[in-house]
């Protein structure tokens, strides 16, 4: 929609500017569009600069913001069109259809949360972040806002806090969590083990597990700067139940997951899971 509108004030602009005496040329209705159309999204980045900065991080946010909520939805549309980002989603309609879960995806760049929050946009997803994302510009302001938890992956005591946190917003009906469980961007593209630590949270909310995995996102930025497009892969693989998980350890439900996602990908895209004790 904001992208829409801009589009459509610019080409308003543009006919009103041809309209004008000696004006009629085409040069001037390109001039005027893309004079409007850049015009717009510096008016666009302002307003984002200025919402986000008003969001002070040290007090703690109770609720999920439907303001900074709906705006975030309306600029990643935006950049998604502006990056020419082509989404291929498949197995949405495995989502569950009421109720939170927490949502599981393997982890290849920055863009994976984008990419993430756009496909689901209705879902409200709260990412379990780590901390030095607090300190990206604006980004740390509005994922504040949208609920995201940090989480300090030196510190197992803070990282349990933060645990304990995404059990009581899912308790609270606050939001579904979103986290991936290898704990870091896959620097060969590859899915790592899991730490099976984060599947605690639906042990302890008996939510379905959401289990994705994406393809293609680590080519975003290349192509972002080479002025290319990028086609990115959001596979829905499955839902694991909570009956399906109940009297499981936390290391057996991230061995299913792993399968999971490894199935999906493939063997060429998946570094073998060593053998774990379980907890």
């Amino acid at each position: 929609m904001l992208l829409g509108i801009i589009t459509a004030v610019s080409a308003l602009s543009a006919a009103l500017i041809c309209v004008g005496p000696g004006n009629g040329s085409v040069w001037a209705l390109l001039a005027g569009f893309a004079g409007t159309f850049v015009l717009g999204l510096v008016v666009a980045f302002l307003f984002f600069f200025v919402m986000c900065k008003r969001v002070d991080t040290s007090v703690v946010q109770e609720h999920d913001s439907p303001f900074y909520r709906k705006m975030a939805e309306h600029y990643i549309r935006a950049i998604v069109k502006i990056l020419r980002i082509k989404v291929h989603t498949q197995g949405m309609e495995q989502l569950p259809k009421e109720g939170r879960y927490l949502l599981v995806c393997n982890h290849l760049c920055i863009a994976d949360p984008v990419v993430l929050l756009h496909c689901f946009y209705k879902s409200q997803l709260a990412f379990i972040s780590k901390k030095e994302n607090n300190d990206m510009f604006l980004i740390g302001q509005l994922m504040h806002k949208l609920l995201c938890q940090l989480i300090n992956r030196e510190n197992d005591r803070e990282a349990l806090k933060t645990i304990l946190n995404c059990i009581q917003i899912l308790k609270d009906d606050k939001a579904s969590i979103a986290v991936f469980p290898e704990g870091y961007c896959s620097e060969d593209g590859l899915l790592h083990k899991l730490k099976p630590g984060v599947f605690k949270i639906a042990q302890k909310t008996n939510v379905p597990i959401v289990v994705c995995t994406l393809r293609g996102t680590s080519d975003v930025i290349p192509n972002m700067k080479k002025l290319k497009p990028s086609s990115v892969q959001m596979h829905l693989v499955g839902v694991v139940q909570p009956e399906e998980f109940a009297g499981k350890t936390t290391v057996d439900i991230s061995e299913r997951v792993f399968r999971m996602m490894a199935d999906d990908l493939g063997p060429e895209l998946v570094i073998p899971q060593e053998p774990e004790e379980n907890c």
